[in-house]
Parts: structure tokens; C-alpha cells; sequence
């Protein structure tokens, strides 16, 4: 098949790439790399994250490079975008680029990976989550970042775009269980469950020591993602058993530097109002690394998974990350099993080549 990936979202694209290439496959990647995390693509769409007019410009000229670039987007088996807004543009230019690629395509695949219009709405109003990004229980979260994208996704022309294109496009790829469930309601024959692809890291035995906790924190989303709740517990916890723990943070660093320090960490702590593991978590598991955050029932259920429980779960709460990391601080004999759990969880359910053949069957269906 000949395949376009538009847009990147943690590395989704770029390692599903590689996968659907090892299946014979010609794939190319158009995308702004994730902004800061720079992954690796065939077509660069970055723009500079300038503002005032230096804005408007850098924005007039990725659009003029995408209308050179249309031409070739012409004739794919499949094109597939990362996110309705796929590309570093206004909807309202990117809803006739759509309709573009469209008419000139075979099939258009859409995927449910983050941020979009369906998981913001469905998560304020219908809530079939008990906690998530948007509400704890029956309340409505009041972060700003969380205001900040309800006021960006409801109401507004990145709805309307996301709309149009999920009932136009011919399949919705749900990357986790709580996408899932806000889309497939809306959408329930065209909206198909396919995991995160990872790729397979060599693991080095790294004996027996003091385990090291790692906590990358992002600026500006600490409390919208309880990396300050999560950090907090892991700083208590270092106080009460400071020689049985080190703990790493990562706050503003290079993307390189980050990795560097993931790659030492034994347990990392990671999304708190989350149900399962994102890419981050992921990446961290097939490291070896235990991940303690989201790890509910309905993570296991969606996989098929009835046997290994490798990620720590926890509740959003204080108390929960603090036991939980207690737990196993004070019973390090858990520590080895949990991350032999980790890397078979990633080769059972993420391996990426195992996740391209998944989209190459839902690709070559012939209802879509």
C-alpha cells in the first residue's frame, strides 16, 4: 500500500512508519516533528512558534508550503491524520485542505490520539469517565488548562472541523480505552481500538540498588496532568526513606536529557488522571521501567489482558500516589517482577510491527 501519515503525536506516527515499512509498505511522514520533541519524518511541516505579526507570517508560509506539497499528496491508498487539526494552521485552512485530500485519495483515516473536539465535549458533558483530564466524579475540573481547552475545542471552528471530518472520514483509530469510549458511541461502525506502537528496546539488567523514581514535570501543565500532586508524594516519600529511593525531575529539558534520565529510572510516575498509559508511559515500560499512574480495569479488558498487572495504578489523589509509591519503596522485591511485567505487556500488546498489521487489516477492509 501507499500510505501518508499527516501530523506526529509522541512518536505514534514516525514508529508506526517503521512498522508498516517492515511490512513492505511505502509510508511517508509529513509532520512538525511533535514541536519540541523533534521526531524523525520524511516532510517537515514545522512552523516557528512565533507571535504577533512573526506569527501570522510563519503561519501565511507553512500554508503556502502545503499548497506545493498538495500536488504530491495525490493518489494514496490511505492517508492518515494524527489530530483534525493536523497541520500548525487555523481549521478554517485546513477544512478545504481536507476536502483536498479527500477527493484525491482512496481512503482518509482519522485518528483519536489527544486533544480534539469529542474527547473535551464528551468528557464535560456526557462524563463516561469517573476522572479525567475534564472532571473528577461529577464535577468539572477548573484548571486553566483545562478551561483553556474547553474554551479552544466547544463552540468553536476546531469543533465544527473535527465534526466534519470524523463523519466524512472512512475509519476513527482510537489510540486509547478513554478515547474509545468518547468516540465510539458517535461512531460505533467506523471507530476501531489499535494500541500505541513501540518499538523494541534491548533491556540491560540493572541489578540490584536503591531504585530511582523519575517525574518529568511540563510547564504550564503540571496541575492539569497532577505532576505537582504526584511530585509532592514522591518528595514526602523521599523524606521519610531517604535511603531507599532517588528521585530524579525533569523540568525544562532537552528532549535528549530527558531521555537520558528516563533510561536510568526504575519507576516513573506519569498521568495522573489517566486510565491507562500514554505514549510516555509506554516508552518507559519497554525500558523496563514501572509506571505508576493510570492503570485501570478497563485498560486490561480493552487489550484482551488477563494476566499481567504491571502498572501501579493509582487514584487522583494524594493519599493513593503516596501509598502506592510507598508500598514499593518499603517492598523492593516487587520491583523485579513489575519490570519483567513491563517489557512483556509492550512485546505482547505494543510491538509495532504487531500494531501495523493491526492497521493494515483495518486499511484493507472493504467496508471503509
Amino acid at each position: 500500500m501507499k500510505i501518508l501519515l499527516l501530523g506526529e503525536y509522541s512518536n505514534v506516527h514516525a514508529t508506526l512508519a517503521k512498522g508498516l515499512r517492515t511490512l513492505g509498505h511505502e509510508v511517508t511522514v509529513a509532520s512538525n516533528g511533535d514541536f519540541w520533541k523533534n521526531y524523525p519524518r520524511d516532510i517537515n511541516l514545522a512552523r516557528n512558534q512565533s507571535r504577533g505579526l512573526l506569527g501570522k507570517l510563519d503561519g501565511i508560509r507553512l500554508f503556502l508550503r502545503v499548497l506545493t506539497l498538495l500536488p504530491k499528496w495525490r493518489g494514496y491508498d490511505v492517508v492518515q491524520l494524527i489530530n483534525p487539526m493536523f497541520l500548525e494552521l487555523n481549521a478554517e485552512r485546513i477544512l478545504p485542505i481536507y476536502k483536498y485530500l479527500r477527493r484525491h485519495n482512496k481512503k482518509i483515516v482519522l485518528c483519536a490520539f489527544g486533544m480534539d473536539y469529542y474527547w473535551v465535549n464528551e468528557c464535560v458533558a456526557r462524563m463516561p469517565l469517573r476522572y479525567s483530564d475534564f472532571n473528577i466524579g461529577e464535577e468539572l475540573r477548573t484548571d486553566e488548562e483545562a478551561l483553556k481547552e474547553r474554551h479552544d475545542w466547544i463552540g468553536t471552528a476546531k469543533e465544527q472541523l473535527n465534526k466534519y471530518i470524523a463523519q466524512d472520514c472512512d475509519a476513527i483509530v482510537t489510540g486509547l480505552y478513554e478515547y474509545h469510549v468518547c468516540y465510539e458511541p458517535h461512531f460505533p461502525q467506523k471507530t476501531k481500538f489499535i494500541p500505541f506502537p513501540i518499538e523494541r528496546l534491548r533491556v540491560e539488567s540493572r541489578g540490584s540498588r536503591v531504585p530511582t523514581v523519575f517525574v518529568g514535570v511540563s510547564k504550564g501543565r503540571s496541575a492539569y496532568k497532577g505532576t505537582d500532586i504526584m511530585l509532592k508524594a514522591a518528595e514526602d516519600i523521599k523524606a521519610k526513606y531517604p535511603d531507599r529511593m532517588k528521585l530524579e525531575v525533569a523540568s525544562g529539558v532537552p528532549f535528549s536529557e530527558y531521555t537520558t534520565m528516563l533510561n536510568r529510572a526504575d519507576i516513573i510516575l506519569d498521568q495522573l488522571y489517566s486510565y491507562t498509559p500514554a505514549m510516555n508511559a509506554l516508552e518507559a515500560m519497554a525500558r523496563g521501567t514501572i509506571v505508576v499512574g493510570g492503570g485501570e480495569q478497563e485498560n486490561y479488558i480493552i487489550l484482551g489482558e488477563d494476566e499481567l498487572r504491571p502498572i501501579v495504578n493509582v487514584l487522583p489523589t494524594y493519599d493513593s500516589v503516596y501509598h502506592e509509591l510507598e508500598q514499593l519503596v518499603t517492598h523492593p522485591e516487587r520491583i523485579a517482577q513489575l519490570k519483567r511485567q513491563s517489557i512483556e505487556y509492550i512485546h505482547k500488546h505494543h510491538d509495532f510491527i504487531s500494531v501495523a498489521k493491526q492497521y493494515i487489516d483495518l486499511y484493507s477492509e472493504p467496508n471503509i
